[in-house]
């Protein structure tokens, strides 16, 4: 009788038209949308590129001739250099195909148009060249003897911070919009659960009246449409994280394996939070469902599904509201695999996922089962 019923459950998930629309067809195009609106972002804003600049010889300067081949070559040049005449680089700066135009001269002098990153970086280039050519100037005026003295000290680079990398993750800042994503279809199991409890509740629907009527036992009955539909959102969670990462490109990260596991364990706890709030009350099915998708999504807000920073916002003012938000935790599992060698933190989102999903189990248990009917 048990996989009797488990058969059912499946088979009656599966055709489901919820089920297609918000856990298939929603992430899809919500993750295409994702990586079509912020695909180079974090390449075009965040990683640096060698800065495109235009050159203009205005007097022939050897010092100017060793300094620009220190700064164009090399594993990680600053300058992407052409050489041009005026009216050529007025016209490469124009057209947008270099970030701004050095002159140079006895010293440098740059022309620009915009006041972003890269022409920051451009100014601070020439004011520093401009700074170091007058003390050598100066130094040659005063005494000449001390010129290479002073040229090899300022040839001299003072590293006082070494370069060490936070994480050996994904660092794009982007991935977290994914993340949430999953985060989204995990918790939109919840309609499953829901769906669950109605379909088990005499007064609620005309299967569950059915269901309440026959000799098998409601424990068995609920416990084979819980198990049904945590494979059926199992598979949903499958297709959505395989769809990002091997469809869209989207790199979670060397732990790919792990990410399919917290991912699975999302889409079950979805499931039993939806079975929970369906045995609560005696609201119709329709009133239950806007209401829990309405907190799913006020979750999934929360997370940073649509605001990319509310999350650490919440987490310096109020971080109790991370630590019980299912969506938040869900996406944190994530976050962890990727930026994190070790899997404390990891971890510790499982246990929480595992604790949320037992409460809630237990709770829509005791609550479906303890509703008795006087006729039916």
């Amino acid at each position: 009788m048990f996989l009797h019923n488990l058969k059912y459950e499946i088979l009656d998930s599966l055709r489901a038209k919820a089920l297609v629309i918000w856990l298939i067809l929603f992430p899809i195009v919500l993750g295409v949308f994702f990586k079509v609106a912020m695909g180079n972002v974090y390449e075009n804003d965040v990683l640096f590129s060698k800065i495109k600049t235009a050159v203009v010889i205005e007097e022939k300067n050897v010092a100017f001739d060793e300094v620009m081949k220190s700064v164009t070559e090399g594993d990680d040049p600053l300058l992407e250099v052409t050489y041009a005449d005026k009216d050529k680089a007025m016209k490469l700066l124009e057209d947008g195909k270099v970030e701004g135009i050095i002159f140079a001269n006895d010293e440098l002098r740059l022309s620009i148009t915009g006041k972003g990153y890269t022409q920051s970086v451009l100014k601070s280039f020439c004011d520093q060249y401009n700074s170091q050519a007058r003390i050598l100037k100066s130094a040659f005026e005063e005494n000449p003897l001390k010129l290479m003295m002073i040229a090899d000290d300022l040839k001299k680079e003072v590293k006082s911070i070494n370069n060490i990398p936070l994480s050996n993750g994904n660092t794009d800042i982007c991935l977290q919009y994914f993340f949430n994503l999953i985060a989204m279809v995990g918790l939109f199991g919840s309609i499953t659960g829901l769906h669950i409890s109605i379909t088990n509740q005499a007064n609620e629907s005309k299967l569950g009246a059915r269901k309440n009527c026959s000799p098998t036992p409601k424990s068995l009955s609920i416990a084979a449409s819980l198990i049904g539909s945590f494979l059926v959102q199992s598979i949903c969670m499958i297709c959505c994280v395989t769809f990002d990462r091997f469809v869209l490109g989207v790199d979670f990260g060397p732990k790919l394996p792990l990410v399919y596991v917290g991912a699975i364990l999302s889409g079950i706890t979805g499931v039993t939070f939806g079975f929970f709030i369906g045995s609560i009350g005696s609201l119709s099915e329709g009133v239950k469902t806007g209401l829990l998708s309405g907190f799913s999504m006020l979750c999934c807000f929360a997370s940073g599904l649509m605001v990319g920073d509310i999350k650490g916002t919440i987490e310096a003012n109020v971080p109790i509201i991370n630590h019980i938000n299912p969506a938040a935790v869900m996406s944190d599992i994530f976050y962890s695999l990727n930026m994190y060698d070790d899997y404390s933190r990891f971890f510790r989102c499982i246990i929480t996922l595992i604790i949320m999903s037992a409460v809630f189990t237990i709770l829509g248990f005791i609550s479906t089962r303890r509703k008795k009917y006087a006729s039916i």
